[in-house]
């Protein structure tokens, strides 16, 4: 099936260009992504080095968009002052969110205090910095929720690549974020993803790549990149009932109202 390119304006939005796997064709992958009527995408860092990639991707290229930021699986590696560099890079135009951060439990990359400290410190400088958030969060959905119920202030933030119950989607989404969904959406077998696409409320639906990984289907074992999240915007159109062309619509004005970029 192809994509229909006339019908739809697709927002990817979490990619990583800057990985090594798009080294041999990473323009091309920027072609193909506009051929599918993917006119939009956020290319997400890491750590400091990727995050300048990614910049340096979005500076050269119409469409592409930077978040910058420390992963939990660097936490531990985050020199003295990264938040000082941060602070420098977010202010660039091209940048439209810090991310992405949160809690990894199942690598466990980085010690789970180094994580948590590593996140508040950058929830802080968001805040400070009035920027909306990504947010990883992989086995640790129990905690994070506590620290968010706990937290004071909470920023405008995307729980990106969500892979937990409809019943949290639901508490996300009651405390003002986002949830957004890749590839492992379109999979066969995936009856917990599909329950919590169904009860995430409309206006906070999202939809991403998280490429070159979770290529949806028919892609599975092949390296994913921007353009095919057009299949994930057409699984969750059919989950919810809708016609493709409205999804796409939804997705796209709720990506830009949470990166705060025009439509």
């Amino acid at each position: 099936m192809e994509a229909e390119k006339e019908l739809f304006q697709v927002f990817d939005t979490h990619c990583h260009l800057d990985d090594p796997k798009f080294d041999a064709d990473r323009e091309d992958a920027y072609h193909r992504m506009l051929e599918n009527g993917v006119k939009r995408c956020v290319c997400v860092g890491s750590d400091l080095p990727s995050s300048r990639r990614c910049l340096e991707f979005a500076e050269q290229h119409d469409g592409v968009y930077a978040a910058v930021g420390v992963h939990p699986h660097e936490a531990k590696d985050a020199p003295k002052d990264y938040l000082i560099q941060l602070r420098e890079t977010l202010r660039h135009p091209k940048v439209v969110a810090l991310g992405e951060i949160g809690l990894d439990y199942y690598y466990d990359f980085s010690p789970r205090d180094v994580q948590k400290r590593i996140m508040a410190e950058q929830m802080e400088l968001a805040l400070e910095m009035d920027m909306p958030v990504i947010f990883h969060i992989r086995d640790a959905h129990g905690d994070m929720v506590d620290f968010f119920r706990g937290a004071k202030k909470l920023p405008s933030g995307v729980i990106h690549c969500f892979s937990g119950s409809a019943e949290i989607a639901k508490e996300y989404a009651r405390m003002g974020f986002y949830i957004s969904f890749a590839g492992p959406l379109t999979f066969k077998k995936a009856p917990n993803l599909w329950e919590a696409a169904c009860q995430t409320p409309l206006e906070r639906l999202l939809v991403e790549t998280d490429s070159p990984y979770l290529s949806p289907e028919p892609f599975r074992g092949r390296r994913n990149e921007p353009g095919h999240v057009v299949w994930v915007m057409r699984k969750m159109a059919a989950l919810r009932q809708l016609p493709e062309k409205e999804m796409a619509r939804i997705t796209w004005e709720n990506a830009c109202r949470f990166y705060r970029l025009n439509q």
